[in-house]
């Protein structure tokens, strides 16, 4: 079974951005999967990890975007803090800088998420 750990708490450093769970994560080991899909009716980023058992799905919700946006545009590492450990979400600009692109006017995503996305990252009111 999939695991979900949604990431709620935006902690922007100087040199890189955490996200962290208001979940109690378990998670150790992961690695990165290099894919980002969106979740449309939960506004949010789903980022994929491969444990040693299963993929665990990371979600970046909306309450991370302002911080989130900050990070790529100054081109900062960003980590899933959790617990104890941070995990690099890598080749997250990459990917977000790919769906937004595609977001922007496609009504396919869904006409709110559109709006969230174009107002956080494209700054359309």
């Amino acid at each position: 079974m999939r695991k979900k750990i949604h990431l709620t708490k935006p902690d922007l450093l100087e040199e890189k951005l955490v996200l962290h769970s208001s979940d109690e994560v378990t998670e150790s080991n992961l690695k990165p999967a290099g894919q980002v899909l969106v979740d449309s009716d939960n506004f949010s980023f789903v980022y994929f990890a491969e444990s040693e058992e299963d993929y665990v799905l990371i979600h970046i919700q909306e309450e991370c975007w302002e911080a989130l946006k900050s990070a790529f545009e100054q081109k900062l590492p960003v980590f899933a803090g959790l617990g104890e450990i941070q995990f690099e979400l890598e080749g997250l600009h990459h990917e977000l800088e790919f769906l937004i692109e595609n977001i922007e006017g496609n009504s396919n995503y869904g006409e709110e998420m559109v709006k969230k996305v174009e107002a956080v990252f494209l700054e359309k009111a």
